[in-house]
């Protein structure tokens, strides 16, 4: 991959579990055209939701091939989950990583266990659903409440994108208990970094310090009023971090 002279930096933005790389949008339009954002579609969602296998190594395959030699790298909930494990298994590509409502997993083995039981039954659960009942389940999630009426309806739209089948593969190939821990991993990552938590996001905001005390050039960033999902609640803010020089 050879860049081009004067080519625009590269953003690529990994979205969460039931959204599309399209709830990126109002953050891509707060940016403009000072970067190119890339915003794919994970697999088992949207438009890749029939893309298989839905494992953390083909996951990783999709992001080494996206056209960018060097790219800062974000990532919301599941995606920034995939963005720490991209870091690390793409070094010499990824530049900076924004980490939104990020976690690196869960460091117990029998939780990592407990939670892959619990991630099967809501797997069946889905796979039994459709996507607009499942997609009003989710949003009644502790950690999604409080989001603006207009935002919801908007994170609804984004949803149905999905397909149920699809979903339920991302779940039981991508979910928190799945992947494997990167706790004792941190101090690994040297490169700048950014862990983004909304004020509201009490459980996220520990996290985040928790992370930046093992992360030698990490930073925590707490985006006033915003909840969980802060790039959809404050997208002005989250293109003003991720422009950041």
């Amino acid at each position: 991959m050879i860049a081009r002279m004067n080519e625009p930096p590269t953003l690529v933005l990994l979205h969460g579990f039931t959204n599309t790389g399209a709830s990126w949008h109002p953050v891509i339009q707060a940016v403009g055209e000072r970067y190119r954002s890339l915003a794919p579609d994970i697999r088992g969602h949207g438009s890749a939701s029939e893309r298989r296998p839905v494992s953390l190594a083909a996951v990783l395959a999709d992001i080494a091939a996206l056209p960018a030699e060097r790219f800062t790298l974000a990532g919301y909930s599941m995606g920034g989950r995939i963005a720490l494990h991209a870091a690390l298994a793409l070094p010499d590509r990824i530049t900076r990583l924004v980490l939104i409502g990020a976690s690196p997993g869960l460091a117990d083995a029998a939780e990592r266990a407990a939670r892959r039981e619990a991630d099967e039954r809501l797997a069946e659960q889905i796979e039994r659903s459709d996507i607009d009942s499942f997609a009003r389940r989710w949003a009644r999630t502790p950690v999604l409440s409080g989001v603006p009426t207009e935002l919801a309806a908007q994170a609804h739209a984004d949803r149905l994108h999905n397909q149920p089948a699809g979903l339920a593969a991302a779940l039981r190939g991508l979910g928190t208990g799945t992947l494997p821990s990167l706790w004792d991993r941190l101090p690994e990552l040297t490169l700048p970094a950014q862990l983004v938590a909304g004020e509201r996001d009490d459980k996220f905001r520990a996290i985040a310090a928790q992370m930046a005390a093992r992360m030698p050039a990490a930073e925590v960033r707490v985006l006033a009023g915003a909840g969980h999902a802060a790039q959809l609640e404050e997208p002005a803010a989250v293109a003003a971090l991720l422009t950041e020089r």
